[in-house]
């Protein structure tokens, strides 16, 4: 069978109406995995018993006239810092390299509730800090489209599981552009919906106040299915919304602008941009106007200018108290045995990569007596402000275009030594997370090279289903994301 190409609603229709089972399509997936993962190295395990479990009780519901769900038999991927219960969960650190959860994230819980089949665990940054993927311990991801490049990051490895071709869907985590910088440079819709809208509940913190979990799929009508089934309210989680969700999928059937007013930043102008890049991102404007947007100048000084150190102090700050659990006391692993001290230093040493390690001690510092006033504090006053100035540029717009990333993806190792221009590749992307704002990318065209670039559209808190309006009516204009070649990529 070959459900390379197929959108998840055309497996869960293809399932449904007993075209295919689902366990042919999770045998379809496995085969594409083994054939591309030796290159790809996008999954840290396969969820095979599980997987298999899950489509037989799908075809079972199926031949006996039950509802299997919206998902039905779809096959999907999760980055790896999601707990799967007796399952592996590394965040892609060799600190937790051995722990299974004894429970299951709500977005898991739901995924399978609304029949689909887990596939496997991505691969990603460790601890979802990072650009790049490259800062797993496990070893980094390629880039379907060019395997000596990067898929982006943190959630590189479940881009890569769409893009090359293993499922139609993938969940990752996006605390700074984490999944719309690898769906850029994966060429794929990467949605960041907005704060509270998906349960964290089961997530592996990062930075609590910024993480959020999201979508990659290749088709639009897609982001709206799963935004559908993990976008509920959840008791568990408390920053979860009590809001009313709206219905999603009408909204993947759109086909004009008519009526919207979509904004250009003026500060972009002045912004260090890929010559490709604004290529695509003048085409995309341009293209939008055609289908019937009014399109407005904008002003958000803060948000580009100090968008980038804000986060950099707000987030390390977060996550040196959030990986302070991870002490060699409690769970994963443990060393040392002289002394509690000891089992710290060792445990956290030799447990932690340096990125991780960089970020902790940065955390640490701005929060240390002294420092609180003059780094974190600011930082606090500076978001406040990029939230500000959104909300104001919001009373007269429907979404803010800006490119996703500077570039297109770069070639593996090419920041490595340069942590500051690889925290320059979010300055587009940091500041949605800053305000709790959702975020789409959309793959809009590509570099003289081949490389797919992807511009963003941010909307207002809880316009999700704006963005999805977009991505539908673009996706008339710019087709669906396809598959990487992977076939035919250099290396693979």
């Amino acid at each position: 069978m070959h459900a390379r190409d197929m959108s998840a609603c055309d497996i869960s229709h293809g399932v449904r109406t007993k075209r295919f089972s689902a366990e042919e399509v999770f045998d379809a997936s496995l085969d594409r995995i083994r054939a591309f993962e030796p290159k790809i190295h996008a999954l840290l395990s396969v969820t095979e018993e599980r997987g298999r479990c899950t489509a037989r009780a799908v075809d079972d519901a199926v031949q006996e006239g039950r509802d299997p769900g919206p998902l039905c038999g779809v096959p999907v991927v999760l980055k790896d810092n999601m707990t799967t219960r007796g399952a592996p969960t590394t965040c892609g650190s060799k600190i937790l390299g051995s722990w299974k959860p004894p429970y299951d994230a709500t977005v898991v819980r739901l995924l399978e509730e609304a029949g689909s089949v887990i596939v496997g665990k991505a691969n990603m940054d460790e601890f979802a800090m990072g650009s790049s993927t490259e800062f797993s311990a496990f070893g980094p991801t390629a880039n379907p489209w060019d395997t000596d490049r990067v898929p982006g990051g943190s959630s590189g490895g479940s881009a890569a599981s769409v893009s090359a071709g293993y499922v139609p869907l993938a969940l990752g985590s996006d605390t700074g552009g984490s999944i719309r910088q690898p769906a850029s440079f994966c060429g794929l819709y990467g949605l960041k919906p907005t704060y509270g809208h998906v349960s964290r509940y089961g997530l592996v913190a990062f930075a609590s106040s910024l993480d959020q979990i999201g979508v990659f799929t290749r088709y639009a009508s897609d982001l709206a299915l799963a935004l559908s089934v993990i976008g509920v309210e959840d008791a568990k989680d408390m920053t979860s919304s009590r809001r009313a969700r709206p219905e999603y999928m009408s909204q993947a059937q759109s086909d004009d602008m008519r009526g919207m007013r979509i904004g250009l930043v003026a500060e972009l102008a002045k912004a260090p941009v890929d010559a490709d890049v604004r290529s695509v991102f003048d085409a995309t404007a341009k293209k939008c106007e055609q289908l019937g947007a009014e399109i407005r100048e904008v002003s958000l000084p803060t948000v580009l200018e100090y968008g980038v150190p804000c986060y950099y102090i707000l987030a390390p700050a977060e996550a040196s108290s959030n990986l302070a659990r991870f002490d060699g006391v409690r769970y994963g692993m443990s060393l040392g045995e002289d002394s509690l001290l000891d089992r710290y230093v060792e445990t956290r040493g030799a447990g932690f990569g340096d990125e991780v390690k960089r970020r902790i001690l940065t955390g640490t510092y701005v929060l240390s007596s002294g420092y609180y006033d003059a780094y974190y504090l600011v930082a606090q006053k500076v978001r406040r402000r990029i939230t500000m100035e959104f909300a104001k540029a919001f009373e007269g717009l429907d979404a803010i275009l800006l490119p996703t990333a500077p570039t297109p993806a770069f070639k593996k190792g090419e920041f490595s030594d340069d942590p500051i221009r690889m925290y320059m590749a979010d300055i587009f992307t940091l500041p949605v997370n800053l305000a709790g704002l959702p975020g789409l990318s959309l793959n809009a065209g590509f570099s003289r090279e081949g490389l797919p670039i992807g511009m963003q559209f941010i909307g207002p808190k809880w316009g999700d289903a704006t963005l999805l309006r977009l991505a539908s009516t673009l996706e008339r204009t710019f087709g669906p994301c396809r598959c990487a070649p992977v076939e035919e990529v250099k290396g693979a």
